[in-house]
């Protein structure tokens, strides 16, 4: 991972609370948004960066929205990065959850309430799916269209149809990896190709 300027303390508290106050879904719908934040916004971290720390970060047990902000942080600022990109994170969910949990139980009959809930989910999906696309675009370049089919095909088949944790499957990437490091040669030529 290439160094990086350390972020102000301030723009690092404001991009992770846009986050937890617009992270509708939880952890995994907010990862669209720590990428927009951390990598087109503010140019903290490259897209490759924030591939490698979303990978680990999902092989480690606990929940990913505070688990990326942390490490954004500690990286971008220290420990106090750190707790303060979390404090950021968690500080909206925390009130937002207080407050329409007791709307909810109030107003839980009233149609219009019910509808909110299922009209952040279609917004959530296409978040999801721009997301899907731009990996499958950094693994058509970096492995090759086959290369990346054939792994998303066998990684599909172990969770959904053998139930194989999505964790234990990164996991066995990341030491295959470290155990069969690409050759010299084809390692150069994959950082030259356009």
């Amino acid at each position: 991972m290439t160094p990086h300027a350390k972020a102000p303390l301030s723009a690092l508290f404001w991009a992770f609370t846009r986050i937890g106050l617009f992270g509708f879904g939880g952890g995994p719908a907010m990862i669209p948004l720590v990428q927009q934040e951390v990598v087109k916004r503010h140019a903290w971290l490259s897209d490759e960066e924030f591939a490698d720390i979303l990978a680990i970060a999902n092989t480690l047990p606990g929940p990913i929205a505070t688990k990326m902000p942390g490490y954004i942080g500690f990286r971008l600022a220290g420990t106090l990065g750190c707790a303060i990109a979390v404090g950021a994170v968690i500080l909206p969910m925390i009130v937002t959850m207080i407050a329409l949990l007791t709307t909810l139980s109030r107003y839980r009959d009233v149609a219009w309430i019910r509808g909110m809930g299922h009209a952040v989910v279609p917004v959530v999906m296409v978040m999801m799916g721009q997301l899907a696309l731009d990996f499958w675009q950094k693994s058509r370049l970096a492995l090759g269209w086959i290369a990346s089919l054939v792994m998303a095909a066998g990684a599909g088949a172990l969770i959904y149809l053998a139930g194989v944790h999505p964790g234990l499957i990164i996991g066995a990437l990341l030491a295959i990896a470290l155990l069969c490091p690409l050759p010299k040669h084809q390692a150069k030529r994959k950082e030259t190709s356009p």
